[in-house]
């Protein structure tokens, strides 16, 4: 490897780590960061985000890969990790990579056919333009959105768009991988990039392209739930008024997770 690919990888590796620092690792206080390197040198981050229902674990590459496939972004040409890839990391490469790539022991892998452009600046997930004026305004963002679904096996593309108490709008879709245990919704992709970004959620409009009577999936209820119980979620219904409701009404009686961090008397 030549020296600039070298600094590259160092400034990466820098930016990973620091990308950590806003990990949710209630359970296992092992907070992981990971950056995805764009044609353009744009980065994007992922962190390590866990659930009380742990197989709901969403990985930081899966979140980073989401968050730039959410932005219109798929021009992956290099992936960081702070250390080696599992199976299931190196099968998410190969998707983000799209594409021959080079994976080394210390967590790297390079698109082998695309050179390493210099670090810029990092990924902005916000959606340009002036905030939705009503739910409709809202609902119709969130098609527009669900356009950048990554869903070869299913054809079945979900968007949605996230309002944050500082007043950004981030997009969501879901991001289908070859392990479709690894699959992410548009709802955890969003709450993924909120997390990783610091931000924090205020609104959610929602629309499944291919039917009106779309919800969230079990899964992302908990996600949802475990960190905005009361968010009001506006979801789509074509033709019909929308429906509003929160996480806390769409699953009643979740399990929080609490009595998992208590030490025992």
């Amino acid at each position: 490897m030549n020296r600039p690919a070298d600094a590259v990888l160092r400034t990466l590796r820098a930016h990973a780590e620091a990308a950590a620092a806003r990990a949710h690792v209630p359970y296992t206080q092992t907070p992981e960061g990971a950056l995805l390197l764009l044609s353009d040198g744009t980065y994007v981050p992922g962190v390590r985000v866990e659930s009380a229902t742990f197989s709901l674990l969403i990985p930081p590459l899966l979140g980073a890969l989401t968050t730039a496939t959410a932005a219109g972004r798929r021009d992956v040409v290099a992936a960081v990790m702070p250390r080696p890839l599992t199976a299931d990391e190196a099968l998410l490469v190969r998707q983000a990579l799209d594409g021959p790539f080079d994976a080394t022991a210390d967590g790297t892998a390079l698109r082998t056919t695309a050179a390493l452009p210099p670090v810029g600046e990092r990924l902005d997930p916000r959606l340009p333009g002036a905030p939705p004026a009503d739910d409709a305004a809202g609902l119709r963002w969130a098609r527009e959105v669900a356009e950048r679904a990554h869903v070869p096996d299913s054809n079945f593309p979900v968007g949605c768009v996230l309002e944050t108490t500082d007043g950004a709008f981030l997009p969501g879709v879901n991001v289908e991988h070859p392990d479709w245990a690894r699959i992410l919704c548009a709802e955890r992709t969003v709450l993924s990039t909120a997390l990783t970004y610091g931000l924090t959620p205020k609104r959610l409009y929602l629309t499944c392209l291919r039917d009106d009577n779309g919800s969230p999936c079990g899964a992302c209820r908990q996600l949802l739930v475990e960190h905005a119980p009361g968010l009001p979620v506006v979801m789509d219904r074509g033709a019909a008024p929308p429906e509003h409701t929160t996480p806390g009404q769409l699953l009643p009686g979740a399990f929080s997770g609490d009595a998992l961090t208590t030490p025992l008397a």
